[in-house]
């Protein structure tokens, strides 16, 4: 896969890039990353790729003339390789986005930064705008490289067991299920039995039971997409509620029942008075 980041400041990319997964991509060969700034296409001695914006307000904008030959030099003038923006009011990144890039061959993102960019490189150069959240960074370089980082490693090979990238969050729509690692007992804590268990299909189960569970607790919104649930879901989702709820009502009878016998301690151990 090729990438090219349109950015004023190629050196965090390059920075950021060249450690952990998406550096050994590209020491691999499955990732060839390039960084091109637009002040690289000024004329002027300043270098200048901002401008105040037409009708007054706070800020400044890039100017169109730099930006879009930066776009033309990542292309190299092919409409059909995809342009990203990253920009706040784009739509949401998601897993399923960075699937879909993953698949691609080339890809170029453009960083934008100040007020933003002018719209009509937008209208005229970008293919879609992405935002990774609801709020404002400085710069875009950032997103891209969030962006970067959760598509190259779904890039096959990257990864040291391809099975990883399959039994994460958001993977098939749910939230990832809980992970535990030696030693068995930590701090007084311990784990699953089930995951001692040697049970393959039982920790399978486990597992889809915790990733159900997490979702519907943690993210009403993915749960919502997940309905209606298969048979084989919600019998899971059956049997650890009804377990859940055997189990609150047993620890409630043992409160209860401690209660009861440490009164009835106290009321032996009182003093008896006699009657005069």
């Amino acid at each position: 896969m090729r990438v090219e980041v349109v950015t004023l400041f190629p050196e965090l990319i390059e920075q950021a890039t060249s450690h952990s997964i998406v550096g050994r991509a590209q020491a691999s060969g499955s990732l060839e990353l390039h960084c091109i700034n637009p002040r690289d296409f000024t004329s002027d001695r300043h270098r200048t790729v901002d401008d105040y914006p037409f009708g007054g307000g706070a800020g400044m904008v890039m100017k169109p003339e730099p930006v879009v030959a930066a776009i033309e030099a990542a292309t190299g003038g092919d409409p059909t390789i995809p342009v990203l923006l990253t920009a706040p009011d784009g739509e949401p990144f998601t897993q399923a986005l960075a699937q879909e890039l993953a698949s691609l061959p080339r890809l170029v993102f453009v960083c934008g930064h100040y007020e933003g960019i002018d719209e009509r490189v937008r209208d005229g150069w970008i293919t879609r705008a992405v935002s990774i959240g609801d709020y404002v960074l400085t710069g875009g370089e950032l997103a891209a490289l969030v962006m970067l980082d959760a598509t190259v490693r779904l890039l096959p090979g990257v990864l040291g067991n391809e099975s990883s990238a399959h039994e994460e969050s958001f993977e098939g729509g749910v939230l990832e299920y809980p992970h535990y690692t030696r030693p068995a007992v930590f701090r007084e804590r311990g784990i699953p039995e089930v995951l001692t268990s040697g049970h393959h299909a039982n920790v399978a189960k486990w597992r889809r039971t915790q990733a159900l569970v997490r979702t519907r607790a943690r993210r009403p919104d993915l749960w919502e997409k997940l309905l209606p649930l298969s048979k084989a879901d919600q019998k899971l989702l059956a049997a650890h509620d009804a377990q859940q709820a055997q189990d609150e009502a047993t620890a409630s009878n043992n409160e209860a029942t401690a209660s009861a016998r440490a009164e009835q301690s106290v009321r032996v151990d009182e003093p008896v008075s006699n009657p005069v």
